[in-house]
Formats: C-alpha cells, structure tokens, sequence
C-alpha cells in the first residue's frame, strides 16, 4: 500500500510516529492491536455521530445482512431513507444515493452543468470535495496536511474550469461572478469548512453567496458531507438559514457505511438518468446493508433532545479546552459548530485558508502526541476537524480536559 495505508492522512507524516492500528470500538472508545485504548474524536472522520458500534444499528445490520447485501435492484429501504432525508432537508425536492461524498459532489456538479448549459465551476480554497479531477484544486484535508493543494494527474484542460476563491471572501465572490457568470455552473461550497480544521462563515457571508448565485441562475451547491445532521439536525443551511439547490450528504446517513447522496430541487434533479440525459449510476448505490444502518441511525438523531445533548456536550468541551489553554498560556483558536471542533496553534482569527496556515503544526504535532498518550484519540493532522458523538459522556469530556491542561504543559 502506497505509504503503508489506505488514505494518506492515516500515515501519521503530519505529527510523526507509527499509525495506531485499531482491532476494534466500542461508543465513544477505539482499541488499539496492543490493548491501549483512547476516547475517540475522529470518529471515522465524523459520520458516527452515535458513537462506534451502535447495539441497535448492529442489530439492524445483522438482520439485513441475513436477508443479502446486494440485489442490484430497487428495495423499500431505499425509498424509506430517502423520505427520511427530504424531512430534514426541505430543500431537497428528490434524492438520488451513491457510494461516497466524492461520487455525490462530482454528481451534483454534473447535474449543474447539464442543467444550466455551462462549464466552469467556483470552489473555495482549503474546501475538500472528495477527490474527482477538478476539485483537488487548492483542496484542503490531506493535500493541505502534505502541503499539496494541486494534485499531480488531473488534466490541466480539466481543472481550467475550476476558479478557486478565498473563504469568506464576498468582493472576489462578486468580483468574479460579475466577469464569469455566463459560464459558471455552480458554487460549490462547504459552509463550514470542514478540512481546514474548522471554519466558520462571516454573518452575511452565505446570504452573499446565496444571492449571487440566485441573481446570474448559478446552482448553489452545499457540500454538507460533513455538515450533515452534525451542525444541526438538518444542517447547516437549516443553521444558518440558507436554502441551496443541491446538497451533497455523506457517510452520517449511512451510519458510518459507505454511502452518499445528492438531491435538490426538482428541475434539476430531473436531469438525472434514467429521467433525463446526465448519466450517473452505481451498483451499491443503495444497498439494503447501507440503507438499514442510515435508516436507525436518522430515526434515533430525530429523537426529541437529541440535538440539545450533543450542543450542551459540545458547550462543555469547549470551554474546557478553552480554559486548559488559556491557564497554561497556549495561544490557541477554538471554533465550534455542532459536534465539529478544531484548536489552531495560533493567535490569528482563522477565516479561510491563508490564516489556519498560519498554525504551529509542529507544536500540533507534539500536542497530538501528547493527547495520545494520555488516551485521547485525535485527528492526525492540524487541518482536520474533530467531532462529538452522542456516546461520549460528561466523565470522557471531563478527562479530555484534564489531559489537554497536561498535554499544554507539556508543550508549552
């Protein structure tokens, strides 16, 4: 395997060290092969928002797997997932699944195109679309983490209609669309930036975007693959109050399974073979195994609460972290939303891709290290966010805190 794993951040370059190589999970805790075990804040990279081996999503997945994994025809559960994501997401006039938040960014942009006509896209630096030709420019998450925002192998006839803007940006953003609007599609954006670490939008800034792209007919595109049931239960444009006309979604309606989707409103959506002319398809796309795990998991987070306990958990970790930094003297930025979190090592208020650059990753580095071995799990790299899930407890929260006020000592 390329580096030794099967996706480059898992390697551990960003911090230094071996890889911790997990036999398995339970709630808020993985197991490593030695016994060691951590309070886990990766939490595969954030779609088990209940936690690692949910008892009734691996009961529902055993009965599933009992009756086939794969029919390579349509089944109930798929329609019954789909009308569970249109009820959170209003904005979504039809739903279609895929394998992946990758397949599901490159297929809405398909749609994009084939609904309006044109070719050239607008993406914003450090946002991570998954890893089609033409979104890895000045893409965050790995290639931030390894310093590569361009990727060697995508065609520069390709990523030619890619047009990269700054986060939080509104005047390029109006800049652009001013000169450009006749050949853009979409805007694709992640309305937190989830691969940077975590970036919050400026108040006005998805309202700019929203109305722009409203005014010159160009598909505004959430990528809420991680987003997603985590920002709020419909997301972040229940959040933050912006309706897009695609949303892409990823694991976290899966229950963790390979899965994806994308949907939006109808007349675009009826672009979509076998309906209209852009062709997308998929053997997996909305296998039954897939499909019952996201089933329980949607069921259990539209429990009345639900959403007020992970804020009030989330609340909690943050001002604890927070003040395990500022005792120690730490320069640190924490920026929440929902269950995603990240703390930068540095005194500048990060907005967009230039200033989370601006963060002390070898001090990151050594803080990881330090958090590991105080059995705190988290991600392996300063441009990544961390994530809640309903399985931690106060106690888990509680100790996080006291081994990040060790962990800042150490460091300092």
């Amino acid at each position: 395997m390329p580096g030794g794993v099967n996706s480059p951040v898992r390697a551990f370059r960003a911090v230094g060290g071996n890889p911790v190589f997990i036999e398995h999970a339970q709630g808020s805790r993985i197991y490593d092969v030695d016994g060691n075990d951590y309070i886990d804040y990766v939490l595969s990279w954030g779609p088990l928002i209940l936690g690692h081996a949910h008892p009734k999503v691996v009961d529902a997945i055993k009965r599933a797997v009992e009756k086939g994994t794969s029919y390579g025809a349509p089944t109930a559960l798929e329609i019954e997932l789909a009308q569970l994501v249109l009820k959170a997401y209003p904005s979504m006039d039809r739903v279609r699944m895929v394998n992946s938040g990758t397949e599901a960014t490159m297929s809405a942009i398909r749609a994009a195109r084939g609904f309006t006509g044109r070719d050239k896209i607008i993406k914003f630096e450090g946002c991570y679309h998954g890893h089609a030709d033409g979104l890895l420019v000045k893409a965050g998450s790995g290639a931030a983490t390894f310093g590569v925002p361009d990727s060697p192998g995508v065609p520069k006839s390709y990523a030619r209609n890619t047009i990269t803007l700054p986060f939080n940006d509104a005047a390029a953003l109006k800049a652009t669309i001013a000169s450009e609007w006749k050949s853009l599609a979409c805007v694709i954006i992640e309305p937190v930036v989830g691969n940077i670490g975590c970036v919050l939008p400026k108040p006005g800034f998805l309202e700019t975007v929203r109305n722009l792209t409203e005014r010159h007919n160009i598909v505004l595109i959430f990528d809420e693959v991680m987003t997603g049931f985590r920002v709020a239960f419909g997301g972040a444009q229940e959040y933050y109050g912006i309706t897009p006309d695609l949303t892409c979604l990823g694991k976290v309606i899966g229950g963790g399974l390979p899965v994806g989707a994308y949907g939006g409103r109808k007349e675009i959506m009826s672009m979509i073979s076998p309906e209209g002319p852009v062709y997308q398809a998929g053997t997996l796309s909305g296998n039954p195994i897939a499909m019952t795990a996201g089933i329980t998991t949607l069921k259990m987070l539209a429990k009345p609460g639900v959403y007020e306990k992970l804020e009030q958990r989330g609340k909690l970790l943050e001002e604890g972290l927070l003040e395990a930094s500022r005792r120690v003297g730490v320069k640190t930025r924490f920026y929440r939303a929902g269950t995603m979190f990240c703390s930068y090592f540095t005194d500048t208020d990060v907005v967009d891709f230039k200033t989370a650059k601006t963060a002390d990753t070898e001090r990151f580095a050594r803080f990881f290290t330090a958090m590991l071995a105080r059995g705190v799990y988290l991600a392996p790299s300063q441009f990544e966010s961390g994530f809640l899930s309903l399985s931690h407890s106060e106690k888990d929260i509680e100790r996080t805190i006291r081994a990040a006020y060790e962990s800042f000592r150490e460091i300092r």
